[in-house]
Formats: C-alpha cells, sequence, structure tokens
C-alpha cells in the first residue's frame, strides 16, 4: 500500500588501503587504479568512468560525510555495507569503521551489514582464458563463524545508527552455499542462525532480521541436484530475502551490450517469481548498470569469457534508471509489504553500476531517486 519507503542501497568497500591488497597488488592500492586504467572495448563504449569527486580515500571521515549527506539529501535511508570476514578476520573494514562510523552526520543514514561471505579471487584485474587465483576463501570456520556473530553483535549491532526492522538488526547473507558449507549441512546451519539469534537477544535486541540473497540455485554439501530456494530458506529460518543486482537473475544476450530495459524487464518477471517460489518477504532491487569491463587486463582482447568478460548494459540513463525506479515504486504500492527496496549499487564503479556522481551524468542517478521517493 502507499505509504512510507525504506530505501538501501548496496555499498562495497574497495576504495580506501587495505593491507590484504596492498600485500597482492603494492603499496596504498585502492580498485581506484582499475577505474583509472578502463579502456573503451568497443565503439560507443564509455570508458574511463571518471567520478566528479575525484578518486577520494572512503576511509577519511570527511570523505564519508560527504556521501552521507548526498545519499539523505536524495532518498537514501541506508547504506547495506559489504562486510568481509575470513577465517583470519576482517577484511576491507576500514571504510565502515574509520570512514562512516566516524563520520560526524551518520545519523542522516543507517547502516546495515551484508555478509559478503564468498571466494576472493585475484581479478582486480582478470586475464582472459586463466583461472583466477583464490586468495581468502568464503567457507569459515565454526570458531570463525562465532567470533564474526559476537564481533557484529558488539561493535555494530549495538550502534544508534544501525538499521533495524521492528527493533531487530539486519544482518544479510550474500552466500547461502558457502555459508551452508562453513556449517556442514542445512540442519547445522540453521542451528548456527539460531545460536546467532540467541546471541542477539542476550544482548538486548527483541531479535535478528535475518535476510539471504537469492540468486541461483545452490547445490548444497553432499547432493547433485540444485534445491529450490524457497525450500532452502524455509529450512535454514530466515525472515526475507533480496537480491544485489539484475544480472545475477538475468542473463545478458548481447554482444557487446543488451538494452537496459531488456534486462529491466526480465527482472520484474523474476520478482513476480518470487510470490509463488518462497512463503518469505522479498526485498525488489534496482540495478543501475552493468559494465565489468574495467576488472579484465585492459590490454587482452575483450571477448565475452563469462565475468567480468561479460556484456555491458546499454542505455541505463538517469532517466531509465528513473523509470525502474517508478515500476519499483507503484509495485509496492500495490502490495502490502514492508516497503523496503535496495538498489545496487552506491559506488561499483568497476561493475558499471554507482550511484555516485561521474563527469557524464553528474547528480542524476542520485537525482532519480529523490525524484521518485522524495528528499529525506
Amino acid at each position: 500500500m502507499p505509504g512510507r519507503y525504506q530505501v538501501g542501497v548496496y555499498y562495497f568497500p574497495n576504495y580506501h588501503m587495505d593491507p590484504r591488497n596492498e600485500a597482492v597488488h603494492g603499496p596504498g592500492w585502492t580498485e581506484w587504479e582499475l577505474v583509472k586504467r578502463a579502456e573503451p572495448k568497443f565503439a560507443e563504449h564509455r570508458q574511463p568512468k571518471v567520478p566528479l569527486w575525484g578518486y577520494e580515500d572512503e576511509a577519511d571521515p570527511a570523505v564519508f560525510a560527504k556521501k552521507t549527506a548526498a545519499a539523505a539529501e536524495h532518498g537514501i535511508d541506508h547504506f547495506i555495507f559489504d562486510w568481509y570476514w575470513y577465517d583470519d578476520g576482517p577484511f576491507l573494514n576500514r571504510c565502515l569503521d574509520e570512514g562512516y562510523l566516524k563520520a560526524a552526520n551518520n545519523a542522516r543514514v543507517e547502516f546495515g551489514l551484508m555478509w559478503a561471505n564468498h571466494d576472493w579471487l585475484d581479478i582486480h584485474p582478470a586475464k582472459a582464458h586463466e583461472p583466477a587465483r583464490l586468495l581468502y576463501a568464503g567457507k569459515v570456520t565454526r570458531e570463525a563463524l562465532r567470533t564474526m556473530m559476537d564481533r557484529v553483535i558488539e561493535r555494530y549491532f549495538a550502534h544508534p545508527s544501525y538499521w533495524k526492522i521492528d527493533g531487530c538488526p539486519y544482518f544479510s547473507v550474500y552466500m547461502l552455499g558457502d555459508l551452508i558449507a562453513s556449517c556442514g549441512d542445512a540442519a547445522q546451519t540453521r542451528e548456527a542462525l539460531e545460536e546467532f539469534r540467541a546471541k542477539a537477544k542476550r544482548a538486548g535486541f527483541p531479535g535478528l532480521h535475518l535476510n539471504a540473497i537469492v540468486w541461483g540455485r545452490p547445490i548444497l554439501p553432499g547432493e547433485t541436484a540444485p534445491t529450490d530456494s524457497g525450500v532452502l530458506l524455509d529450512r535454514l529460518g530466515f525472515d526475507s530475502f533480496t537480491s544485489y543486482v539484475w544480472v545475477h537473475h538475468v542473463a545478458l544476450p548481447g554482444s557487446p551490450t543488451t538494452e537496459y530495459q531488456y534486462v529491466r524487464d526480465r527482472y520484474l518477471e523474476y520478482w513476480e517469481k518470487t510470490k509463488r517460489e518462497a512463503n518469505l518477504p522479498y526485498f525488489p532491487n534496482v540495478t543501475m548498470g552493468w559494465d565489468s569491463t574495467p576488472r579484465t587486463v585492459q590490454s587482452d582482447k575483450f571477448q565475452l569469457l563469462g565475468y567480468p568478460f561479460s556484456s555491458v548494459i546499454a542505455n541505463n540513463t538517469p532517466q531509465a534508471f528513473k523509470e525502474a525506479l517508478t515500476i519499483t515504486k507503484q509495485r509496492l504500492d500495490e502490495s502490502d509489504g514492508p516497503g523496503i527496496l535496495n538498489i545496487n549499487a552506491w559506488n561499483e564503479w568497476t561493475e558499471g553500476s554507482y550511484l555516485e556522481p561521474d563527469r557524464a551524468n553528474g547528480m542524476g542517478y542520485l537525482e532519480a531517486i529523490r525524484d521518485v521517493f522524495g528528499r529525506r
């Protein structure tokens, strides 16, 4: 029904210095290096993308205060940080810990965590026809999982700006398959999530809102056939599910480009299917674009070889993005759900899906959100 909306954006924190990245790529490296060196791969391919604000350090509180102000002024209610935790601890955490949390205005935009528990591969950049080297495994031990739970409850859930649904901190999981592999099987995974809930309650919260990112059909340990996502979510005891990006549900058939409207319409078909596949609230996604070519070795011949050698979404103009937002709002108005949506993404610069202003479109994508959902 019409009413209040909760508009969130995913935030990818690889634009500050991190010791792990420096060990692999050299002192001072950030993903801005890939943004700067991107080259056009075909006629009318717009690369490199140039940030209007420059190549700033997101771990600087003053820099993040500017991001927060812009988000708040353009209708965004919460950031969902891609948050990394491996067996040996955190990765890419300084953006959140030193940037957002130390920004004087962080109360203007809430934050939540999406545990990005996927394998971290050496794809910054990726070489054609060469398997990517595994750097950090998404599968973790139960001990590391328990340590992670304690860390997020103590450091993040307790923060006054943490995003909660009905008083319960929101925590999302990116890779269901890796989560289950970490715990052993589906039953043990449910036990681990119930332990997480119990820890949150002991910390004084009424509960925990567990959200799953769904894409594809996972094959569980010890099984050979894909598992239906709706059945799996029920077995694991999640409270809701959502999507990270449209291309997780829509193949890009074009070579080298696929039209934005085509991807939008195929995603809307997926959204309709979710009503039949799972008996849980689904928080829809709106994606700004897709162009992962900056994550390829620029001297390699560009071919469609699979991510990141992928088709590029074309004509994802601010107006086209605004139309997608308008359709999403209309659908939310027609439903009896909570009015929550998540957008990809605040700053996925090397995947071509970012809201931050660039020299070509200025504040156009942020203005589209403001025009549809209103200033906060």
